[in-house]
Order: structure tokens, then sequence, then C-alpha cells
């Protein structure tokens, strides 16, 4: 059986290559995350789950073509986070206005990039800043939801 953590011993979101990684705004959405990273991972172990082997197969996809659901996917289990986070956040972004009026906003994309782990906002103060963005142009934001936000936001100012 394959253990979920084991997709981020693969390639830690923080360090691709084994190197530590700041990651810009300039994205090359028609590379894959295989080609981005400069890593083919091998095949999926047989027994792995669906969530492991659609992980696999979404790497192959060029960044700019996955949708929320597969960016939530992957950045939820910490894989491509550098690549993939502003990706998110252009579409978070994009969206967040017209959340009130019934169109496209994804709970799961906000979610998985609300709840990556403070070292990853500590070293890219525009994304924050963009989260906040986003945050701030929310309406009638769940329980659960504020949760997510509140931790984010208390994470993200800490100076640890």
């Amino acid at each position: 059986m394959v253990n979920p953590g084991d997709l981020r011993r693969l390639v830690r979101a923080d360090t691709p290559n084994g190197r530590k990684h700041k990651m810009n705004r300039k994205v090359d959405e028609t590379r894959s995350l295989e080609q981005l990273e400069g890593i083919k991972w091998p095949a999926p172990p047989p027994d792995a789950t669906g969530l492991v082997k659609a992980s696999y197969e979404l790497r192959k996809l060029p960044v700019g073509r996955l949708d929320a659901h597969e960016l939530s996917r992957l950045i939820g289990q910490d894989i491509g986070v550098p690549w993939l986070l502003p990706i998110a956040l252009d579409l978070l972004h994009r969206t967040a206005h017209n959340q009130s009026l019934g169109d496209f906003y994804d709970d799961d994309l906000l979610t998985a990039a609300l709840t990556r782990k403070s070292h990853v906002w500590r070293s890219n103060p525009g994304w924050v800043t963009e989260m906040k963005e986003i945050i701030a142009a929310l309406d009638g934001i769940s329980p659960c939801m504020r949760e997510d936000i509140q931790q984010f936001l208390k994470e993200s100012s800490s100076k640890k």
C-alpha cells in the first residue's frame, strides 16, 4: 500500500531537486511539472491509490492546462507548489470577485492554497499579499473556511 506521504518525499514543495527554491511569478505554463522540476517520477506502484495515480499523471500535463480541481489535488499533496501556487492564486484572484454572483469559485483550491506550510508563505511575501486580496474579496465564508483563513493570517504574519 502506498502512503500518501511518499509523494511529498519524492519532491518537496520548497526544495525541488534538493535545492532551496524561491519562485517568481513567471511560470512557463506550456511545460509539465516533470519538465519544470527536471524530475521524472517512475510509474506509480501497482497498488497505488487513485489519488496517487492521478498525481503521477497530472505531473505530465502542461501546468497551464490544469483545472481548479487538478490544481487543488496537487497543491494539497504539496506537489509542485512553487509552480502551481502562482497559477492557483491567479485563478482564485480572477474568480473571487464573482463568488457572490454564483460564478465559478473553488473552495477546495482555496483550502489547498491556504493550508500550505508557513515557510511557503514566508518565502514568498507577494503570494501572501495576493491571498489577502483574495480573502478580502470573498463573501459568505463558511465557518470551516474561516478557521483556515485565520490560521493562514496567523502563520503568514509570524516571523518564525
